[in-house]
């Protein structure tokens, strides 16, 4: 506090600020893996539960699939051997979107597999 006085800072009501603006996403997957598909399907999902929201991609190496929100590494394909699930990385983004501290998503559901 300044204790200045008429130096107050007013955030705007939570209801006038679009659900996930302010938030960043950055998922870097392998492109000849076929992981293209399921960067897609994700990005459709987050996209529908926070339209505000910045979610990009870029080309990663053999098996990653790797998420950052703000800069900040939330999940890998590489550490966790398979995908996020969808409710999970929505948290995390409701999370990010509050100002709430992010961990890591350590749950993961396999890869598909053709036998």
């Amino acid at each position: 506090m300044s204790g200045e006085p008429g130096q107050t800072s007013v955030a705007p009501p939570p209801e006038e600020v679009e659900p996930g603006s302010g938030v960043r996403i950055m998922v870097e997957y392998c492109e000849p893996c076929g992981f293209e598909a399921t960067y897609l399907e994700l990005a459709s999902a987050v996209k529908e539960q926070y339209p505000g929201i910045e979610i990009e991609s870029r080309l990663g190496g053999t098996g990653a699939f790797e998420i950052e929100i703000n800069g900040q590494l939330v999940f890998s394909k590489l550490e966790n051997g398979g995908f996020p699930y969808e409710k999970d990385l929505i948290e995390a983004i409701r999370r990010a979107s509050k100002g709430e501290p992010l961990e890591k998503i350590t749950n993961s559901r396999p890869p598909c597999a053709i036998l």
